[in-house]
């Protein structure tokens, strides 16, 4: 799942554009609709030409309206850049794209809009060159320009196939084990109770997860899922999500609280950055002024602090640490927006370096410099990670051979890791230092098993659904629906039973949740057949004629369940009466030796046909031995 957002100067045609290539109005205040602008975020989505659904954010182009454009830009894949023919390039338009270069967008697509009022094509040429001149400084340069109307139509096809393209050539987000959902929108239903909305990033979330919400620190969990108002089961990093919430109310919640897993984000007062002025930025950046930040959907108030030098000027790069006002939850690497709070405009933006930092800094110290540009670079840790996302799951020793790390560096990145829970070991063996990065033990990372265990948990729901009266899937049927080696199957057959989320019994698998369960109908035939097989408990009724009547699951059941032995093809017992049967037959052997089909028979009072099934039965187990017409024990 994919999201384009819009980006451009008010009244340049975001949304009705939006609205001519989905059929959705994105605008969704009375406010907006009554002053035909967009004051908040607005939210649609579109299936492309490839068959790709994306989710659309709208945004606001007024400058008074820019905090919730920064509010929506956060989580884009695809940047849809609006500029109108009749007017060219405006000052929002700069700012819009000084932004997504500072949160380094860099696939994007420009559309030249409202091409039917200005039909000179020398006019049009001129509008478009002075965009791409516009473009070429940014993370945009090179961006596709395509010219359309939305109120005749001409060029929506053009721009469909445009963004179809850009998005197939985008990697896929990330998934790390650690889903995060900023909250850009909180509200009620009447009858579901609290709704937020955001983009999910890092991990997945699925119904019936306990989540934290940061940084207030609330606990909650997921009572129902939506993209695209549809419902779904499990949401995927990349998509927009609506998630029901229960045991939050929405008074608690505001627009940059973050839902996460629990354990591991915590809100912060203080931030380490890179930090990067814009060229066009008024004046330097200079030590303890304020300013407003922007980090995911979170806006707040901070006090810089200049580390490096006296001031960054506009245009430079430099280290500064950020006084947070109250806590947002980010995470490193995240990137940030900050902006003059009076009269409003953006300076700059960056990228959080260390999301919590133990004291406030000393300025100008050599020491802290360096600690800062180690942190910002690529650690062992990140790159045997990186490594793993590529391949996984992957031996130990080819994950270290392939990231290219000396073997004590990935010795020690292996054990970070695996301390702080972004890789997990499938199967048992040697668990930290050189020993470890030799051996074929199998690693995954967090996200890698996360998507792991719900393939696994789709695979046997699906079996569960289509042959409910069945008490698991056979293990080499997984193995075969995995498409994975048999020992890697195991390792994770093993792991994922240690975790509860999956039941191993007797060669079968199921989920926790999964119970045979017979209905009224069907429980009546078999209380019917069963009494038969207790009147008649050596002459039974034949397997055709219990399948006929319970139907061939039923009788499935009652064999997995062990109510019913089936001794041959065509013949049954019950369960009780064959243990008697076989302490009656080996009785009789001990006693005299061996035992004949015909002593069975007459022993038993039943007829040869049933004898004669179940003698063969017993040999097959090796609880008897044929020696000539006779049986003795094996």
């Amino acid at each position: 799942m994919r999201v384009i957002g819009t980006a451009g100067h008010v009244d340049h045609g975001k949304s009705t554009l939006i609205e001519a290539l989905t059929g959705i109005d994105p605008d969704r205040l009375q406010e907006e609709k009554e002053r035909g602008l967009t004051i908040d975020l607005g939210f649609a989505w579109i299936t492309l030409p490839s068959g790709q659904t994306a989710s659309i954010v709208d945004v606001p182009g007024h400058e008074d309206f820019i905090k919730n454009m920064l509010a929506g830009v956060g989580g884009i894949d695809v940047a849809l850049l609006v500029v109108a023919a009749d007017e060219g390039p405006m000052p929002q338009t700069r700012e819009h794209l000084a932004i997504l270069d500072l949160l380094e967008v860099k696939n994007g697509l420009v559309a030249l809009t409202k091409i039917d009022l200005t039909p000179e094509p020398d006019w049009l040429d001129l509008v478009a060159a002075e965009t791409e001149d516009l473009l070429a400084p940014t993370s945009l340069a090179g961006a596709p320009i395509v010219r359309v109307s939305s109120r005749t139509g001409d060029g929506l096809e053009d721009v469909r196939h445009a963004l179809d393209d850009l998005l197939v050539a985008t990697p896929p987000r990330r998934d790390v084990g650690r889903p995060r959902l900023p909250v850009d929108r909180a509200f009620t239903v009447a009858g579901f109770g609290t709704i937020v909305t955001g983009t999910l990033i890092d991990g997945h979330f699925a119904v019936g997860d306990v989540v934290d919400i940061q940084p207030e620190g609330l606990d909650a969990r997921i009572r129902g899922l939506q993209t695209h108002k549809q419902k779904i089961e499990t949401a995927v990093p990349g998509s927009r999500v609506a998630i029901n919430l229960s045991g939050v109310g929405v008074d608690d919640l505001e627009r940059g609280a973050v839902v996460t897993t629990p354990g591991w984000l915590r809100g912060t007062r203080l931030i380490d950055v890179r930090l990067r002025m814009m060229a066009e930025a008024p004046k330097p950046l200079k030590h303890n002024i304020e300013v407003e930040v922007f980090a995911g959907a979170a806006q707040v108030m901070a006090r810089t602090r200049v580390l490096g030098e006296y001031e960054i000027a506009p245009g430079e790069t430099g280290w500064a640490q950020l006084r947070l006002a109250s806590p947002i939850a980010v995470a490193k690497n995240d990137r940030f927006i900050i902006r003059q709070p009076s009269p409003s405009r953006t300076l700059g933006g960056g990228i959080i370096v260390d999301p919590h930092p133990r004291r406030r800094h000393r300025r100008f110290q050599d020491k802290i410099i360096d600690r800062l540009e180690a942190m910002a670079s690529d650690t062992p840790a990140d790159i045997l990670l990186g490594t793993l996302f590529k391949q996984e799951p992957i031996e130990a020793r080819r994950a270290v051979r392939r990231s290219q790390l000396e073997l004590a560096n990935a010795a020690a990145a292996l054990d970070e890791l695996l301390e702080k829970g972004d890789v997990i070991i499938l199967d048992s063996g040697p668990t930290g230092g050189e020993r470890l990065a030799r051996s074929s033990l199998q690693l995954i990372s967090a996200g890698g098993w996360s998507r792991l265990t719900d393939r696994t948990h789709n695979v046997l729901a699906e079996y569960h659904a289509t042959y409910p009266l069945r008490q698991g899937m056979p293990q080499e049927e997984l193995r075969s629906r995995l498409r994975l080696d048999g020992q890697l199957v195991n390792a994770i057959i093993a792991r994922a039973s240690e975790e509860d989320q999956i039941v191993a019994d007797a060669g079968t698998l199921r989920l926790p949740s999964h119970q045979v369960a017979f209905s009224a109908k069907q429980q009546k035939h078999i209380d019917a057949v069963l009494a038969v097989f207790r009147q008649e408990p050596y002459t039974p009724p034949s397997t055709s004629d219990v399948e006929t009547q319970v139907g061939p699951e039923v009788l499935y059941a009652l064999l997995e369940q062990g109510q019913l032995t089936q001794v041959s093809e065509d013949v049954l017992f019950l369960t009780e009466t064959y243990a008697e049967m076989v302490e009656r037959v080996t009785a009789y052997i001990r006693r005299e030796d061996s035992i004949t089909v015909a002593q069975a028979r007459d022993m038993l009072e039943t007829s040869r046909k049933y004898a004669l099934a179940l003698l063969e039965h017993l040999d097959e187990e090796r609880i008897t031995k044929r020696v000539a017409d006779e049986r003795v024990l094996a």
